[in-house]
């Protein structure tokens, strides 16, 4: 259950009944009390917004990622704790963040002096993204913190959504230049932070961690269209989206990829096109981001050719979607 175990608790010191609001989503409250349950992220999500909406705590998903780091990952946070520097433990955490939530995956780029180290959901359908991405980044600043110790500071923080109406207490938690209408939710710090050599190594004990995470990670490996799903929006952020650059990633050929997919009765075109609705929709919700840019940012030659194809994939116009659907009260619309 991860982040999620501290959510009682908030909704208590936010002046709430955790088990009245728990139980308006369908939630017993004593399910917080077994750390192995599993919450689906849709479900997770689900119940972040939910409390945010009945606390009226509009930044009720940052507090949720300020109160945990590592201890939250299970095996995972083990792996990355025991590791010998932090770029090993970083690379570890990307890789195998999927065992703890389905749904989402991170990634870790490095540009000059500076490393992104950036958090998605490629999971269709799932609401509350705005909420869950500022825990995101809230928890990865704690395990940034744990790892290179307590004073470590990073050097900018992305939200993929407009600027909120109060950023106090983002600027309170994580104390660096903010960045509201991002592509992406992020944590830029110095690259060199990577070289940082940690002092908790214990060999045996990663192995004997990678040995369990890889057995689960074996039981789930046969979903390969949620696997090229994890990878699509960082693909067409880039502009690596077509079928062979996707299958270069999966070490195959485009014609061994798409004969996989078919295999689950789905094709590559429908997972791209899934993929850019779903990142079309957050990003006429939660941004301020012109149409045009978003075109861009979704692959796409002009802002004609986006809007046709989401015509097509919601009976309507971007405009008109945004006035309709995606326009959020509690943000505004100016970048920090």
């Amino acid at each position: 259950m991860g982040t999620a175990l501290v959510i009682p608790e908030l909704i208590r010191r936010l002046g709430a009944d955790p088990g009245e609001v728990l139980a308006e989503v369908g939630v017993d409250l004593k399910l917080f009390d077994n750390p192995e349950h599993v919450v689906s992220l849709a479900a997770h999500n689900r119940i972040v917004q939910h409390c945010a909406d009945r606390t009226g705590c509009p930044h009720f998903g940052l507090l949720v990622g300020q109160q945990d780091g590592l201890r939250s990952l299970g095996l995972v946070g083990l792996l990355v704790k025991y590791s010998p520097d932090v770029e090993t433990a970083l690379a570890s955490f990307v890789r195998h963040l999927g065992v703890h939530v389905r749904g989402a995956h991170a990634t870790l780029t490095v540009e000059g002096k500076f490393a992104i180290l950036c958090w998605e959901i490629h999971e269709a359908g799932v609401d509350a993204i705005d909420q869950v991405g500022d825990g995101a980044i809230a928890v990865y600043c704690n395990i940034l913190r744990e790892l290179c110790g307590p004073d470590w500071m990073p050097t900018e923080a992305w939200f993929a959504h407009r600027r909120p109406a109060d950023v106090r207490p983002f600027r309170e938690f994580f104390r660096v230049p903010l960045r509201f209408d991002a592509e992406q939710f992020a944590l830029v710090f110095p690259a060199a932070s990577l070289a940082r050599r940690l002092p908790e190594v214990d060999a045996q004990l990663q192995q004997l961690l990678q040995g369990e995470i890889d057995a689960i990670e074996r039981r789930y490996q046969g979903d390969f269209p949620e696997q090229v799903r994890s990878v699509l929006r960082t693909a067409l952020l880039t502009g690596h989206a077509k079928a062979d650059q996707v299958a270069e990633i999966f070490g195959m050929h485009s014609r061994t990829m798409h004969r996989r997919l078919q295999s689950f009765g789905v094709n590559f075109q429908q997972l791209v096109d899934e993929s850019r609705f779903a990142f079309a929709r957050q990003l006429l919700q939660g941004s301020s981001l012109d149409l045009a840019r978003i075109s861009d940012m979704l692959g796409y030659a002009a802002p004609g050719v986006f809007t046709r194809a989401f015509q097509r994939w919601s009976g309507t116009t971007p405009a008109e979607w945004r006035a309709t659907c995606g326009r959020d009260p509690r943000r505004m619309g100016s970048p920090e």
